[in-house]
Order: structure tokens, then sequence, then C-alpha cells
């Protein structure tokens, strides 16, 4: 069998980052708060880890785990509604998390010599 490639989008990871933080919604968190909980839960367990958690709890609680999910997808489109893309090869993945591999320096786009026919001896 071979291995599934996932896409997520980045709304998506941001929601399971939410659900997967300690962040409640009676304390009402701040944008900055959501931010922050969204970027602590990446770093300490991995989108793909949240991922899990997500589908942990959906198993165990499926009945709390939807009302939460649908407050953490609320919270994280709020909070990062203004917040600017970021530039880099995945901007124009249309919300996509895209992972592409690196390219040797000569083939880079943008770096001189790219696209350039190089003669070899």
């Amino acid at each position: 069998m071979s291995p599934v490639m996932a896409y997520l989008s980045i709304g998506a990871v941001r929601a399971d980052a939410v659900f997967a933080s300690g962040l409640q919604r009676r304390d009402e968190p701040s944008a900055g708060q959501v931010r922050q909980a969204v970027a602590a839960a990446i770093r300490a367990f991995g989108w793909s880890g949240c991922a899990g958690r997500v589908a942990q709890e959906f198993g165990d609680h499926p009945e709390t785990a939807v009302i939460r999910m649908r407050w953490a997808r609320g919270v994280a489109r709020e909070a990062f509604a203004d917040w600017p893309p970021e530039p880099g090869p995945g901007a124009d993945a249309g919300g996509l998390l895209v992972i592409r591999p690196r390219l040797p320096a000569e083939q880079a786009p943008g770096s001189p010599g790219a696209g350039r026919l190089v003669a070899r001896r």
C-alpha cells in the first residue's frame, strides 16, 4: 500500500492547532492569544500531531468535539483575518499548505543564471 499525501489548507491547520491548544471558549481569547496558541501548539505537536489530537477527541467525545471544532474554526479565522500572507514558494497555492523540494541554487527561481544553459566541459 502506498502512502497517502494530504493537502491541508492553512485554515484547517490553524483550526486544528486551536483545538489542540489549551485555549478555552469561556476565556474569550484575543486574536493575539489565539495566534500565540496556534504557534505554540504547532511547535509542540506539529501539524500532524494537532490533527491526531483532533481525531482522538472526535473518537472519544464526538458530541463535544463538534462544538469545540466549530469554535476553533471561528476563532482561528477571526484571529488570522487580517494576517498578511507569508511570501514564498507556497504563496500562490490558493490557501493550501504545499511542501516543495529544494532546488539546487542554479535552478532556483530568481538566482543568477536561472534558466540559462551552462556549458560543461
